[in-house]
């Protein structure tokens, strides 16, 4: 009764509109009272979840993508592949999606990955004479590609929460999120086939090497974060801040575009955003108090091995779950809430916990662009400002895609684990 009562709660207060940290705070407060749960050590616990060195990370890689959206980085990166495959059939398409793969490869964050991007380019496809829902739609979903491709805070968090390796789980990234930037680009297009959307004019090969020269800083610091990583240079909070520090370099002595007055905007946002992660975090840390008193998490597997369900089942109704989950909540909430009760559940399956990983990422990637909470709907609306009902109604058509890639990865498993 007390669990039914802390979950009623929390949805509840999501669908008020409560930020999700405090929803998650007081429900989860409410049931450790009814469960006469000392609440002394409530705060101890907040700050001891997230006195963590891999959790670090998080702050670092969401400063490095601000810096690189404003510092002229994603700019330049758009110029230069613009300059070589903007002329083809669909052209300003492809532009988006590759570009947002590689601010994928810097920022961890699907949010900034669709800000950046979108700012940029919804205006050049509409201009181009792109219909607008779409462009809107094309954005928003290549945007996702933010929390599969490394480095992913939402993966950070899985490794944190699973005690996996943050560097395998970024290493399980890779294929599927070159796979669904491939799948998005086909479809992409298609479409421009079938509706006559052509490109800019063709830009003459000599003029083409000014503007990839110029990208190259941008360029490399993909191979800067992730190569260091995988060569066992740095670990990956070492590598978000040195991501920093490349970043402000580039950007304040190279590119020039940064300023101190644009410095401090984003070291504004960049502590905003960090803060929210993490309260989220903290608040996630009663919720799964709660969840461990009540043995909730060994209950529910216990549910599960009783019911004979397999593995592909399992896996179904699970990804049926984090569909519904994300039309409320954020990645972030999602993985909190959920994994520790699903750990022991893969384990009796015998589900590899990296492949698990991936799935549950590309289904957080369907919820970044689901109503009525879908955190790129919310983005793409702001920097257009359109509603988000028009936003909405251009990502429909890429739903479609998601699900086809999502069965892909849950049918072979060694897409994510080739690298591993």
């Amino acid at each position: 009764m007390e669990a039914v009562i802390v979950i009623g709660l929390l949805f509840l207060l999501a669908l008020l509109r409560v930020p999700i940290a405090i929803s998650l705070a007081v429900s989860s407060i409410i049931g450790l009272y009814l469960v006469d749960f000392s609440l002394d050590t409530v705060i101890q616990r907040m700050f001891t979840g997230v006195n963590s060195t891999t959790l670090m990370a998080i702050p670092g890689f969401v400063f490095a993508g601000l810096i690189m959206a404003q510092g002229g980085i994603s700019k330049y990166l758009i110029e230069a592949i613009r300059s070589w495959v903007g002329h083809t059939k669909g052209g300003l398409s492809v532009v988006t999606v590759l570009t947002c793969m590689i601010f994928a490869a810097i920022s961890g964050s699907s949010p900034a990955t669709a800000a950046a991007i979108g700012a940029i380019m919804i205006p050049m496809m509409v201009k181009a004479g792109y219909d607008k829902k779409y462009s809107m739609g094309l954005v928003a979903s290549a945007g996702t590609l933010g929390i599969l491709i490394p480095p992913s805070i939402p993966l950070i968090l899985y490794g944190s929460v699973s005690e996996q390796s943050t560097g395998r789980l970024f290493s399980a990234g890779i294929i599927p999120g070159l796979v669904l930037g491939l799948a998005l680009i086909i479809y992409a297009v298609i479409v421009a086939h079938k509706k006559g959307y052509g490109g800019l004019p063709k830009v003459p090969i000599k003029d083409r090497w000014a503007p990839t020269l110029r990208s190259v800083w941008g360029l490399l610091m993909p191979v800067f974060i992730l190569g260091g990583i995988y060569a066992g240079v740095v670990t990956p909070t070492e590598a978000s801040f040195l991501a920093v520090l490349y970043a402000l370099i580039i950007s304040f002595l190279v590119y020039r575009e940064l300023d101190l007055q644009k410095f401090r905007s984003i070291l504004a946002e960049s502590i905003n955003t960090t803060a929210m992660i993490f309260l989220i975090i903290a608040a996630a840390l009663v919720l799964g108090t709660f969840l461990t008193t009540e043995q909730i998490p060994q209950s529910f597997a216990q549910w599960v091995s009783d019911s004979g369900f397999n593995k592909w089942t399992f896996l179904l109704i699970v990804s049926l779950l984090f569909f519904v989950l994300g039309m409320f909540l954020e990645p972030t909430a999602i993985i909190l809430i959920t994994l520790p009760i699903l750990l022991p559940i893969i384990a009796t399956l015998e589900i590899d916990v990296i492949h698990f990983a991936i799935i549950m990422v590309v289904n957080m990637e369907l919820g970044m662009i689901t109503p009525p909470v879908g955190l790129n709907l919310f983005v793409v609306s702001g920097i257009t400002g359109e509603k988000v009902e028009s936003v909405i109604r251009g990502v429909v058509p890429f739903f479609g895609i998601f699900i086809i890639v999502l069965i892909i990865i849950i049918l072979f498993p060694q897409l994510s684990l080739i690298l591993t």
